[in-house]
């Protein structure tokens, strides 16, 4: 394989995946910023749908708080703590409701020592570093034809692939709880139940295009090492 074709054939793989990516972003920031319009008929605000869904699953240890940003919540297994940001926190919004919900649906997997969860946490740290160093290593060891050195590089980038793959089954399991509860315990009513799950589907496919691009970035290091062989 010449380097011409090489590096056509990863440009090839990684534009789709970056438009699919970009197309991702922009579906999960205009159907939340649509819902987070519209507010819920019962005026519950996101914390309070949190507080309400761990109440219902037993949880008595997990607290709730409000960060800064937009689309920044996400919950935090070490403090034991929903974190929610200024549009979800105070909020009254069927997007608001979804999110946390969603959230708390963590606290939930956590609680209940739910086994993708725990897998993937355990994958956080050596994921940090393939996510840092894997691709810089295989580069640099693809510039002075070190063998070993691109072999690490290409591992500790299959990590990183590895934990966005374990990745899916958590968001979607969390998002699962979040409408199972907010459906039988009526959050919100049947047509902003359906709102809340446009929000929760379109930020689930952003975890479908970051494992493409983990998949997609692994697959373009495999061809650049072959073609230094070649």
């Amino acid at each position: 394989m010449g380097t011409y074709f090489a590096y056509y054939m990863t440009g090839v793989v990684m534009i789709p995946v970056f438009i699919f990516a970009l197309i991702c972003q922009l579906k999960v920031k205009t159907t939340f910023n649509k819902y987070s319009k519209i507010r819920n008929s019962r005026g519950i605000t996101g914390a309070e749908a949190a507080y309400n869904l761990l109440k219902m699953n037993g949880i008595t240890d997990v607290k709730v708080k409000r960060i800064p940003g937009e689309l920044t919540d996400h919950y935090n297994p070490s403090t034991k703590e929903i974190c929610l940001s200024e549009s979800v926190y105070n909020s009254r919004s069927i997007a608001a409701v979804g999110v946390a919900c969603h959230e708390a649906g963590h606290a939930c997997q956590h609680a209940e020592g739910y086994l993708p969860l725990k897998i993937r946490n355990l994958a956080i740290p050596l994921t940090n570093f393939g996510s840092t160093l894997g691709v810089p290593l295989t580069l640099i060891g693809i510039f002075f034809t070190f063998e070993p050195l691109i072999y690490a590089g290409i591992i500790l980038y299959g990590v990183v692939a590895l934990f966005q793959l374990l990745t899916l089954p958590v968001e979607f399991n969390a998002s699962a709880r979040a409408l199972k509860v907010i459906e039988s315990s009526a959050f919100l009513n049947e047509d902003e139940y359906k709102g809340a799950r446009r929000v929760l589907t379109s930020a689930a496919l952003t975890y479908v295009a970051a494992l493409a691009s983990a998949l997609a970035t692994l697959f373009r290091l495999l061809i650049l090492a072959n073609n230094r062989r070649d």
